[in-house]
């Protein structure tokens, strides 16, 4: 691509060498820099149809621009075969049509280049505001799935389904915010320094509804992350692309925790404050998490003991088994059961 460098002006013609509108000789444009992929801690849009990715996202779609106009084509009247000279008023009879004739053609000519260069530009605006609609539309329906309005129906799962996380099917990778990754048919999950992780199950056959969901869990060093690890279920997006769930969360130090907590557009809450409980095993002891859901009401155990009982008010009951770690501590998931409940 070339630009003009006193009025801006850039041509993909590389046969052209000076400006269009004021002849300055034109300059190569430098390639614009690249655009480094960038990430998020979260996982990807809530569409339980399809499994979501890990943590690590894509960039935004590119820019949309219009290619620059065609080069308008210069006019010139072609010229005037001269007569052979009879006398001076025949020359000037001659003289004046010929310049009438030119004005005339230069006048239709600026006419209809006028009326182009309208076009022009009217087909460009009307193809400028047919990509803002069709991304706004698009972006309509990438959001359109919340979590309220999920797909409950299970019955064309099976009745029971378990991952021993021996094949790789959740997502991997890393980036500024943790690590995900599999290892000795464990799935393995680390967070950075004061933040978290969370991520979903990668298809609908790890839907919560009316199921018990049982999973096994470790700190692989004995430490303790900051703000627990655990079980999430019904975990879904919402329309603004923010996670929806609830999560029992443990603390396995000498005097272990438990605690359970919402997510609700992207704003963690804790519905069920960090409380003892001597069910929790300590250090790198593993602990079996289970939800046991009938309806709205959600059951919380550790190691086969009741922790809790908590009611789903916000009707997140289509959503989807996750994983949940926080701070640099490394923590190990593995045996994951769903067992649909007979109505």
């Amino acid at each position: 691509m070339k630009r003009c460098p006193s009025c801006n002006r850039t041509y993909t013609d590389a046969s052209l060498n000076f400006c269009l509108e004021d002849g300055t000789p034109l300059a190569l444009d430098a390639p614009p820099p690249s655009m480094p992929g960038a990430t998020v801690r979260y996982p990807p849009a809530r569409d339980t149809a399809a499994p979501p990715p890990t943590e690590i996202f894509r960039p935004d779609s590119p820019l949309i621009s219009q290619p620059p106009p065609p080069p308008q084509q210069q006019w010139a009247p072609a010229p005037i075969p001269q007569p052979q000279k009879k006398s001076s008023a025949i020359w000037w009879i001659l003289g004046g049509l010929a310049a009438f004739a030119v004005i005339g053609i230069g006048a239709a000519v600026l006419i209809f280049m006028v009326a182009s260069i309208s076009s022009t530009n009217t087909n460009n605006g009307n193809a400028n505001a047919n990509s803002v609609v069709s991304n706004r539309n698009a972006n309509a329906n990438a959001n359109s799935n919340a979590n309220t309005n999920s797909n409950t129906n299970t019955s064309n799962l099976p009745s029971e389904f378990t991952d021993d996380f021996s094949q790789q099917k959740w997502g991997t990778g890393e980036s500024k915010f943790g690590r995900i990754w599999y290892a000795d048919d464990e799935y393995h999950m680390s967070s950075k320094a004061k933040t978290y992780v969370a991520i979903y199950a990668p298809s609908q056959q790890y839907q919560t509804a009316n199921a018990t969901i049982k999973v096994t869990g470790r700190s692989v060093d004995g430490s303790v992350p900051s703000a627990g690890f655990g079980l999430m279920i019904h975990c879904a997006k919402s329309k603004d692309q923010q996670l929806e769930d609830y999560a029992l969360l443990i603390y396995p130090s000498d005097d272990p925790e438990y605690e359970i907590i919402m997510h609700k557009n992207g704003t963690q809450s804790s519905l069920v404050t960090k409380t003892k409980s001597s069910a929790i095993r300590s250090g790198t002891s593993p602990n079996q998490f289970e939800v046991r859901v009938k309806g709205t009401d959600m059951a919380f155990y550790i190691n086969g003991q009741l922790l809790t009982h908590v009611n789903d008010s916000e009707n997140y009951k289509g959503g989807v088994a996750g994983l949940y770690t926080s701070d640099a501590t490394e923590v190990a998931f593995d045996d994951l059961e769903i067992t649909r409940n007979k109505d």
